[in-house]
């Protein structure tokens, strides 16, 4: 059984201390949290011990095998290095970094250290995600041309506020629709050129909105929209094929639905149920890392797609701020430097 330390105890702390306090090959031993209250509260509910810092809880704890990083993005490279220092493995959420610079030294630094990196892109584990890939890869709908995927929600509120600083959380096309982006590329592969437009306010209306085009080497073309200008949190997503369409909106009932183009022999407007879910998308996801750990499988996303995942974001970043269309790896060395 893996021992785990949870460092941070807030929203995405609390998600991943509750998968961990389930699992049967998993133990939860600890929480950190500089808000020691905040630490002690979820360390209650979860009957684990709070510390708070992550050197005191190492040094009490008798066993640390893993560390699960659930802290504001800026704070995603110490403690990464505090935890391959000490041999542990790391589990990440995403985004891994703030630039790619740091996203390429993080990598680096665990594989120097034989320690396993994972990053949280949980949206490979939500079902109707995983339903629509099989699908597509299936030949259902023909070859794919066009994609639309919606991401949105409210403003969320962090510690010290931090997505409003644009300089720490690179707003929702880096903390939010990178999401979309790593799900697509797992999808069609290689993006070639981005192009994006944003309208955000963080500061004073706490809005933000962007719409990125991605092309993508193989063709496909795809449009993904993200919001925190929303009071509901809400995701979309379309497929356009030759022979029909996927789509699945998350505010309706039904999550997959097909439809055949006339004259297609694929079928009709069938809707494609999925089960509910004994554990829900984050559990499976860290299951699946505590898994890999224990018998050195490769997980089903990789440190180095998260790092792809940032590129795709930060291009979009890019683009927004130039007002032009970025090809990616034109420039590996000015790539690297985006903020």
């Amino acid at each position: 059984m893996l021992h785990v330390l949870l460092i941070g105890a807030g929203t995405m702390g609390n998600v991943h201390g509750e998968a961990f306090a389930k699992m049967e090959n998993a133990f939860l031993a600890g929480i950190v949290d500089k808000n020691l209250e905040k630490a002690k509260k979820l360390a209650e509910k979860l009957q684990t011990t709070a510390f708070q810092t992550f050197e005191e809880a190492t040094e009490k704890l008798e066993k640390v095998d893993v560390v699960s990083i659930c802290l504001p993005t800026p704070f995603h490279k110490p403690f990464l290095k505090k935890a391959a220092d000490q041999g542990l493995q790391v589990i990440c959420e995403k985004p891994l970094a703030r630039n790619l610079a740091d996203a390429r030294e993080m990598i680096e630094y665990c594989k120097e250290r034989d320690v396993k990196l994972f990053v949280g892109h949980v949206v490979r584990f939500f079902p109707e995600y995983v339903r629509a890939k099989k699908i597509i890869e299936e030949g259902t709908i023909g070859k794919v041309a066009v994609v639309r995927t919606f991401r949105g929600g409210g403003f969320p509120c962090g510690s010290d506020d931090w997505y409003a600083d644009y300089e720490k959380s690179g707003g929702l096309v880096l903390d939010m629709i990178i999401h979309d982006f790593d799900f697509l590329r797992w999808c069609y592969g290689e993006v070639e050129r981005v192009y994006a437009k944003s309208i955000k306010d963080g500061n004073l209306k706490r809005i933000d909105y962007s719409l990125v085009t991605l092309r993508f080497k193989n063709g496909v073309i795809a449009h993904v929209e993200g919001s925190w200008a929303h009071q509901s949190f809400t995701t979309r997503f379309e497929f356009a094929g030759q022979n029909g369409i996927i789509e699945h909106d998350s505010s309706k009932s039904v999550p997959v639905v097909f439809e055949g183009r006339k004259n297609s022999t694929a079928g009709g407007g069938v809707a494609v149920p999925e089960s509910p879910l004994r554990h829900n998308p984050y559990f499976i996801e860290l299951d699946h890392f505590i898994h890999c750990i224990e018998t050195g499988k490769n997980p089903i996303v990789t440190a180095e797609d998260a790092y792809k995942a940032m590129e795709i974001a930060l291009s979009a970043l890019k683009s927004i701020e130039t007002g032009r269309e970025v090809v990616i790896n034109e420039n590996q060395k000015e790539e690297a430097q985006i903020r």
